[in-house]
């Protein structure tokens, strides 16, 4: 597989637009956040009725926001604040453009964990609608009759979630019949490769050699190793693809995906993702 290409810079935020970390706690205020709150005008409430039915559901059922602890709400809106005002990222993978709504750190990383590891659905309204807007925006300028195929998550990552984060965000972009692409097992090197596992490794179905380690536990070489041929694409011959998935670290991932729909004759003209990381 091609090492992948990355390049990245920064849009402007006015541009319409991986998971075993343990779950975020509440944090005191940061300056920023602080500062955003302090600009908000005293009695400045835009949504009463909001307001009003979650200062009652919180008597019910308390909650802090996940980015600065305040009382009330997942999300205060001096957090949400922030996170509006923050930078879209653009890098290149595989020689092919994506896109991400934000920088995978800080507040948004907090709210993608607890999105993706405690299934926290009423943190992730502004990450789903910025992710969102790029979508449609690749399908606009994509060729008519373009589709959308999603990244599928690990089978060890869907079990303990229990659902599919780039579900989410289709929806929200109104694609709501978007397939997947398909995983397939690695067969891998035997004992005495360099790059295979050692003699105590067990077997995973269909008798693949498998360590039992999940791509965040492995190195660099090890994540290229047991993905490249671990997706298939199916019915995109001759197609124009845009791929999403929720988030892009090395890119080791999403480059696999851009070769398994180049491999079954298709052409990716976009990749989109929720966050990346600066690289």
């Amino acid at each position: 597989m091609p090492t992948p290409q990355t390049q990245s810079v920064v849009l402007p935020s006015a541009v319409p637009l991986a998971d075993t970390a343990p779950a975020a706690t509440p944090r005191p205020a940061t300056p920023r956040a602080a500062a955003a709150r302090a600009a908000t005008p005293a009695g400045g409430r835009d949504r009463p009725w909001a307001d009003a039915a979650a200062a009652v559901l919180a008597l019910v059922l308390p909650v802090a926001c996940v980015g600065c602890g305040a009382p009330d709400r997942a999300l205060c809106r001096a957090c949400r604040s922030v996170l509006d005002a923050l930078p879209g990222r653009t890098r290149l993978v595989a020689g092919v453009r994506l896109d991400a709504a934000h920088e995978y750190d800080g507040l948004v990383r907090t709210l993608v964990l607890e999105w993706k590891l405690r299934g926290r659905v009423d943190v992730v309204s502004g990450l789903t609608r910025r992710t969102a807007d790029l979508v449609r925006a690749a399908l606009a300028a994509a060729p008519v009759g373009a589709l959308v195929l999603r990244v599928p998550p690990s089978s060890r990552g869907h079990r303990r979630r229990g659902f599919d984060p780039v579900v989410t965000v289709l929806r929200r972009a109104g694609v709501r019949r978007a397939r997947a692409l398909r995983r397939v097992p690695v067969p891998q090197a035997g004992p005495g490769s360099d790059s295979g596992p050692g003699p105590d490794a067990g077997r995973g179905s269909a008798g693949v050699r498998t360590d039992g380690r999940g791509q965040k536990e492995r190195t660099a070489v090890e994540r290229v190793a047991a993905t490249v041929g671990s997706l298939v694409a199916d019915g995109v011959a001759d197609r124009d693809v845009v791929l999403v998935d929720d988030v892009v670290t090395t890119g080791v991932t999403m480059a696999e995906a851009v070769r398994a729909v180049r491999g079954a004759g298709g052409r990716v003209v976009r990749c989109v993702a929720v966050a990346t990381v600066e690289v």
